[in-house]
């Protein structure tokens, strides 16, 4: 019988002197609710009184049996006895509270603590709690009321930033960080090059480099990593290329990054180079190397290569082929205009497919004028978004079939989905610039349109037509041509035209792929202008210059 169960037959409430000692034992011996309950018998039959050491043991308890309304009782007890302040205890509760996801009651815990800690401790793990549950805003009110910021402070909402895809926040914070004195670690520089490579924004991340040089950061694989993937994402594959030859490479994510790079840029042949230089290096490959294999093929026009790689990941790694592998190999089959094999394969997957692999299939229905099979396809994607009703509506309007495609725009409008809205941007002087189709918003925007319609003029003198048949409403030919012309990537590049001197390099990022029309609109900008221009959409990169495409037509 246990010292706590002796207790309750006792007539008296008696002094015991060792309580902490017997929660303690039950903790150590794993049992975790008798520990509980040995604190309740002790409370109702002895006169001990619970000290910060009885609580924190208490807490622990329900830690590990994921108590959490044991942990409210005990949050009473604090409060009552006057023990809520102490350092010993109150992490111990955020802790629970936050595992719990009750962000209220451990938001409402803090602002208690604040009175009289200044502990960056406490705040870190608020932090931590909603960035954890994607509560950026509420992060971000947490951590401007916290009155001393540590370094894992500003790591957290640099990293929780980036995760929330607030890009230029998380580049903020970390000049702030920068400014504050504090010396960013390696983390720090991994979050911020990942928001640089996202964001496209190559000029700070050239600068988050230079700074990384100066404060000589030791560098390990996430890191050079993260190097590699901003100057690839950011159009400098060239400088990717260059840290990937000097850093050390015996981790899979550095040749995993370069593969991925050189694919993004169409460089189908240095990928087949480098991966094979991998394999004489014996870095075993997995299932995110053949990921990028598959998308170099896919944008390459490689299909018998893709056919080989896809075969090799069972044959000769034992590794099974995901929705992300059959999905590269459909796009890869269906951009070379073999859809029946594409359809075939998508039908025989061993796994479920996704949307992604359903909407590569329709694109190239699409791009090769395969209505029927168009309307087969676009019947298997679950809940359409706009960019399904715009492919099928442009197969509908390839095919002369107006009354369908119109009909598509009207249920599209009867179910009140919206377009996604393309957006193109530049960084220009330390600045991103962003404009929308027919944006008039920029304060240049007079000097823009002006710069856009004079390109506009000598592209055609040099043979551009514009393509109309993109444009799917009922209206006049001069319309679509004007619909056109407003493109944002159009728009970017005409800023970019007038900031920039002659022969300057043009860098243009948009969030959704680039269409036909501004294709070639580019191609033939670059020959006019003498200048190359790089266009990273959300597909791949395109380096227009002297009136040709890195992409060779082939995306």
């Amino acid at each position: 019988m246990s010292y706590a169960n002796c207790l309750k037959k006792h007539p008296y409430r008696i002094v015991f002197p060792y309580a902490n000692s017997i929660l303690r034992a039950s903790l150590e011996k794993g049992y975790p609710q008798k520990s509980l309950k040995d604190y309740s018998t002790l409370l109702h039959f002895t006169a001990f009184c619970p000290d910060y050491r009885t609580y924190a043991l208490l807490l622990r308890a329900c830690a590990r049996c994921s108590d959490l309304y044991a942990a409210m009782e005990i949050h009473c007890h604090l409060t009552k006895v006057g023990l809520l302040s102490n350092r010993h205890i109150t992490p111990s509760l955020l802790k629970l509270y936050i595992a719990h996801d009750r962000m209220l009651e451990a938001r409402e815990l803090f602002w208690s603590v604040l009175e009289w800690s200044t502990d960056p401790f406490h705040g870190n793990l608020m932090l931590m709690g909603f960035l954890k549950s994607g509560q950026i805003d509420k992060a971000y009110q947490i951590f401007k009321r916290m009155p001393v910021k540590d370094l894992v402070s500003w790591n957290s909402m640099i990293a929780g930033a980036v995760r929330s895809s607030h890009l230029k926040d998380a580049m903020n914070l970390f000049s702030r960080l920068v400014s504050s004195g504090l010396v960013p670690d390696g983390f720090s520089f991994s979050s911020v090059l990942s928001a640089c490579a996202r964001a496209g924004a190559r000029q700070y991340g050239v600068w988050v480099h230079q700074l990384m040089t100066e404060l000589v950061v030791e560098t390990n694989h996430i890191i050079s990593s993260a190097l590699v993937d901003m100057y690839a994402k950011c159009g400098r594959i060239d400088v990717a290329t260059e840290i990937f030859n000097t850093v050390k490479r015996n981790h899979i994510s550095v040749w995993n990054t370069m593969i991925s790079g050189l694919a993004a840029h169409g460089l189908g042949s240095d990928v087949v180079i480098l991966f094979r230089k991998m394999k004489s290096e014996e870095v075993v490959p997995d299932g995110v190397t053949f990921v990028a294999l598959l998308t170099a093929c896919s944008h390459c026009g490689m299909v018998e290569e893709a056919r080989q790689y896809f075969k090799s990941m069972t044959t000769e790694y034992s590794i099974t082929p995901e929705v992300e592998h059959y999905g590269a190999l459909v796009d890869a089959l269906s951009r070379a205009g073999l859809l029946d094999e594409a359809y075939n394969l998508v039908r025989s997957m061993n796994v479920k497919p996704d949307a992604v692999i359903w909407r590569a299939l329709l694109s190239a229905c699409r791009r090769y004028r395969q209505t029927k099979l168009g309307e087969v396809t676009v019947e298997h994607v679950a809940c359409y978004s706009s960019g399904d009703y715009t492919l099928l509506s442009n197969i509908y309007s390839s095919a002369n079939r107006w009354n369908d495609s119109e009909e598509l725009w009207k249920q599209r409008k009867q179910k009140k989905i919206r377009k996604s809205k393309g957006l193109s941007w530049v960084e220009l002087g330390g600045s991103t610039h962003e404009f929308k189709a027919g944006d008039r918003s920029h304060p240049d925007s007079k000097d823009i349109y002006q710069v856009l319609h004079g390109l506009s003029k000598r592209a055609k003198v040099e043979g551009y037509a514009p393509l109309t048949e993109l444009v799917t409403k009922d209206v006049s030919e001069e319309e679509r041509e004007e619909n056109l012309t407003f493109h944002s990537e159009k728009l970017a590049v005409a800023y970019s035209v007038l900031k920039t001197g002659p022969g300057t390099e043009i860098m243009v990022s948009k969030n959704l792929q680039t269409c036909s029309d501004c294709h070639e609109w580019m191609k033939i900008i670059s020959k006019v202008l003498c200048r190359v221009i790089v266009m990273r959409d959300r597909i791949r990169f395109h380096r227009f210059e002297g009136g040709c495409c890195s992409c060779k037509d082939y995306w």
